[in-house]
């Protein structure tokens, strides 16, 4: 699972980083704790060219009655995703990278449960896999949405210790494919939905103050040790 995750930087790094040529409206940035239900930067293919929005936090399908379904759907299991009809049909054309560089996990050590932050060894921004879609409300506005995609973290040295899951992490070539792949959902979500390479990632504990999500400073990414 991924309930917490960071954007560090600005919008104009984020832009240079993954090619956008576009910024739509103006985001919420730096993130040091982004939850569910809040609105947090992603990226979408349109036209060939990479467009960077901020979408809400957990998916609620155009066809759902209760936007509370939402708060159930912040991940999406790569496992199942071709069989769930929430997802499937979002493969084929509404995929988007979920901009980031870093996400929270929590350990148990005694009766304490220790939140971690997990990075890349190179600290640079990277994308999750995930998937968007728009719900009506009642008074007739569009709320778009999404969900990052989890896979299992089972014999992965920095996650395991943490959680039997992990957000799916795209490398550069990945990203590529995720936005603007054109061969069968089947295949796509084979080669691209994987674990990323343990030896290019770390973790280390930090303040309990990521435990709320009221709290979105720069003293969550502090080192505690």
């Amino acid at each position: 699972m991924c309930g917490r995750y960071t954007v560090t930087a600005g919008a104009e790094i984020i832009k240079k980083r993954f090619e956008v040529g576009e910024i739509q409206g103006e985001l919420r940035l730096p993130r040091y704790n982004a939850a569910p239900n809040q609105l947090n930067p992603v990226i979408l293919s349109h036209s060939g060219k990479r467009v960077l929005t901020q979408y809400q936090w957990g998916l609620i399908p155009s066809w759902s009655r209760d936007p509370a379904i939402g708060n159930k759907m912040i991940n999406a299991r790569a496992e199942s995703i071709l069989e769930k009809v929430s997802f499937k049909r979002l493969l084929k054309s509404n995929r988007c990278l979920v901009v980031a560089d870093g996400f929270y996990e929590w350990k148990k050590e005694g009766n304490e449960k220790i939140p971690h932050r997990i990075v890349l060894n190179s600290n640079d921004l990277f994308g999750f896999a995930g998937l968007w879609d728009k719900w009506r409300s009642p008074n007739g506005t569009d709320i778009p949405t999404f969900t990052i995609i989890t896979t299992s973290a089972e014999n992965h040295s920095v996650l395991q210790p943490l959680h039997n899951r992990m957000p799916v992490i795209l490398n550069k070539v990945h990203e590529q494919l995720w936005l603007e792949g054109d061969f069968e959902t089947g295949e796509l979500v084979q080669k691209v939905l994987i674990q990323y390479p343990s030896d290019e990632m770390n973790s280390y504990p930090v303040s309990k103050v990521v435990n709320s999500p009221q709290f979105d400073v720069g003293g969550c990414i502090d080192r505690l040790w």
